[in-house]
């Protein structure tokens, strides 16, 4: 089931699908190698839910709730 990245929990992982952010974001993704079929491990999101910490790669990248919603993922 495709789902967008701030559906993952701590602990979680999924599979990048598609990648639907403003072409500046995009371009920083990919350059930390955020691409389609990347496995994004969900590490840790702050109290107030607005920020969370992804690793994939061996990169740990934090992304705001609003940016996460714009990237699809297939949770494992």
């Amino acid at each position: 089931m495709e789902i967008s990245l701030d559906c993952l929990r701590p602990g979680q992982q999924g599979v990048v699908t598609n990648i639907d952010t403003d072409e500046q974001l995009r371009q920083r993704l990919q350059a930390f190698g955020m691409i389609q079929g990347t496995n994004v491990y969900c590490g840790y999101r702050s109290p107030g839910g607005g920020i969370t910490a992804l690793e994939f790669r061996g990169t740990v990248v934090a992304l705001r709730t609003r940016d996460m919603k714009k990237i699809r993922a297939l949770r494992v």
